[in-house]
């Protein structure tokens, strides 16, 4: 006798028989699927990190700035001499303003000014007059229109009603172009036949005016002609 027995039927269960030929292992995919996320994770830390460390490799190598070279400036050396010389300065009309000489002169580039040992200057004014200045050492600007005379110092001119007038002292500062003399120092002015003594002076020959400084000491002449205790 025969029994048959019926089955309901069962689902369909797919049975894994290992991987297919030629395909990854599945813990293989796993770890570059982690890789991959990884990176996407960390790489713009990783991106800033190296950036930080680039300006700091920068900042540290790069070479600073150029320090401008410290000015030595000019010394105070002459860059040329001459000796036994003569100067003269004329004006546009071709008349002699100016008459320089001296045993030795030297020129300061530092200062633009000339140093003249044993000067001996002569200056003609607009109205013909002239005046002489002489010293053992004389400092001057390019123009020649300004003097400083040490030791020794003359200036000799006359002034506004023609008398003969002579300045001395140990430094006289002379301004010929405007016809000026100062000074801080004991000096000596002869005018005509009298003499005054002071502590300083300043000479304007426009303006016709002396200005004697100081403690002053004045020795008078009489006029010509007249009598010593008379009066008039």
């Amino acid at each position: 006798m025969s029994v048959e027995l019926h089955l309901p039927d069962l689902p369909e269960v797919p049975i894994s028989l290992g991987p297919a030929a030629g395909a990854p292992p599945r813990h293989a995919q796993s770890r570059a699927q982690r890789l991959r996320e990884a990176l996407s994770t960390y790489l713009p830390l990783l991106l800033m990190a190296l950036l930080a460390l680039a300006t700091w490799w920068l900042v540290n190598h790069t070479p600073g700035p150029v320090e401008p070279a410290a000015s030595t400036g000019l010394r105070h050396d002459p860059d040329y001499t001459m000796r036994r010389f003569v100067i003269e300065r004329f004006d546009r009309s071709g008349q002699m303003r100016v008459h320089v000489e001296g045993e030795e002169l030297r020129h300061y580039p530092d200062t633009d000014r000339y140093e003249i040992d044993e000067a001996r200057i002569q200056a003609v004014g607009a109205d013909g007059r002239r005046t002489v200045a002489q010293a053992t050492r004389a400092l001057t600007n390019g123009d020649l229109n300004e003097v400083r005379l040490v030791g020794g110092a003359r200036v000799s001119s006359s002034d506004a009603r023609g008398r003969p007038l002579l300045m001395r002292s140990e430094f006289l500062h002379a301004f010929l172009a405007t016809e000026q003399v100062r000074t801080d120092q004991p000096v000596v002015v002869n005018l005509g036949a009298d003499e005054m003594r002071a502590a300083g002076m300043e000479y304007d020959h426009g303006k016709r005016l002396l200005r004697l400084q100081g403690r002053l000491r004045v020795r008078l002449q009489p006029p010509p002609g007249s009598m010593p205790g008379t009066g008039s």
